[in-house]
């Protein structure tokens, strides 16, 4: 029987959770956590997993590690730090589930790869970048900045002048072919961490460029190249919902495509937090009809899998 391909999205809590400080100890913690879920489908021959996750928070404290000590260490490029950020938490991932695979007596192996995504250089974000990233700074040390970098800054909710970028759409893997090759193999492939570390292409030539790619975009995309058949973002929550957070809230056991366009035309999904995940599914699915996506917690994915959790999404 063949296996079911599983793209499986981390989202930020499966690594830090906003109460945490975000120190090593923590993040192992809970990398491990998520990771004895994720070892039980590997273990299943009804599976092939890999695997993809976020790094915001880390992408944060890198940069605000180089900034703090930009007197004594030369700051790296934002893009550099999106491919630190994806070998520190592909390293989290892959020495838990292999000691995990060790105790268990699971015969598999795990790889990361360090993976570019090419963006478009037209893109409009690039002209007018709206994502706030890195530290905060006071206006006058933010003009500075500008006037020093040619970087954009902007005010940020009051607390703050920092660093905007674009957010580019998803266009290509650079390093598809040897995902695929690991995952035919069987190995469980972690890859496009953060969306991707953003490049563009110019005569034939990679560059890196500082911006942000949606992650779940990112997994969208893995998916559609690797023909997966189902899409798993795990997030904060079990289900999808309705009006969340407010008392008219209601949970989603299934969805259609139809069903799901018609919520998000409506507003039900917010901004930064389940609208673009929601996004990702519909252009997952829409890439062909037999294919399935669930959202659902890192501890409710064995159920969700066999419909007694999370929200199943269909054509």
């Amino acid at each position: 029987m063949k296996k079911k391909l599983l793209v499986i999205a981390l989202g930020g809590n499966a690594i830090q959770n906003k109460e945490e400080r975000g120190t090593f100890e923590e993040q192992l913690s809970n990398v491990t956590k998520t990771m004895e879920h994720i070892a039980e489908l590997v273990d299943n021959n009804k599976y092939q997993v890999t695997i993809t996750h976020g790094n915001g928070p880390q992408v944060g404290i890198i940069m605000i590690q180089n900034a703090a000590a930009a007197k004594l260490t030369p700051e790296m490029p934002m893009y550099m730090c999106g491919a630190m950020s994806q070998g520190q938490i592909g390293y989290l991932i892959g020495q838990s589930l292999t000691n995990i695979f060790k105790r268990k007596k699971i015969n598999k192996t795990v790889a990361t790869i360090i993976t570019q995504t090419v963006v478009d250089k037209n893109s409009p974000g690039f002209k007018n970048p709206t994502k706030p990233v890195g530290p905060y700074y006071s206006k006058k040390e933010a003009e500075q900045k500008m006037k020093e970098t040619g970087f954009v800054f902007k005010e940020d909710a009051g607390r703050g002048w920092r660093r905007v970028v674009p957010s580019p759409q998803p266009l290509r893997i650079v390093e598809i072919e040897s995902i695929r090759d690991m995952v035919k193999k069987g190995i469980v492939v972690v890859s496009v961490g953060g969306g991707g570390i953003p490049v563009v292409e110019n005569k034939d030539k990679l560059y890196g460029v500082d911006a942000v790619i949606d992650k779940d975009r990112g997994a969208a995309l893995l998916g559609e190249n690797l023909k997966a058949d189902m899409l798993i973002i795990l997030t904060a929550v079990e289900k999808v919902c309705l009006n969340f957070g407010k008392p008219n809230q209601k949970a989603i056991d299934k969805l259609n495509l139809k069903e799901v366009k018609k919520y998000l035309q409506e507003g039900h999904f917010a901004e930064g937090s389940m609208k673009p995940k929601i996004e990702a599914i519909i252009a997952f699915i829409e890439g062909d009809h037999k294919r399935q996506a669930l959202v659902t917690h890192a501890n409710t994915l064995k159920e969700a899998l066999v419909g007694k959790n999370g929200t199943l999404i269909n054509y």
